[in-house]
């Protein structure tokens, strides 16, 4: 069964950082780009970063372009997303997500608040 674990989330004050990570299993997470998505409280699903299969070819929305970095190590089967400079409205649930063999799978997704 495919399974995505995030975890790495937490409570931090403004232009505080941190890293998200996504442990994958059940199928093979070489072969799939790889998507970051969140979801703030009562607001619909917002994508926020996705990275080819390879790692080679990364996009950004424009809400978090240039402070958040997604990245991926294929050896172990584990998407990272790192957020530097967080701000209030970065809060939400964050999800990674894949789309294998027709069907999205996500995680249950980790919290992220930011609050002073």
């Amino acid at each position: 069964d495919v399974q995505l674990v995030e975890s790495g989330g937490g409570l931090v004050q403004p232009v505080e950082s941190l890293r998200l990570s996504c442990a994958a299993s059940g199928f093979p997470f070489t072969w799939y780009d790889m998507t970051w998505v969140r979801q703030a409280p009562g607001k619909c699903l917002e994508w926020v970063s996705s990275i080819t299969r390879h790692g080679d070819n990364v996009t950004y929305a424009d809400s978090v372009k240039g402070r958040f970095t997604i990245s991926r190590d294929n050896t172990k089967a584990v998407l990272y997303l790192a957020m530097t400079a967080l701000k209030p409205e970065d809060s939400a649930v964050y999800y990674c997500n894949v789309l294998y063999n027709g069907d999205y799978y996500w995680g249950q997704g980790t919290q992220v608040t930011v609050s002073s």
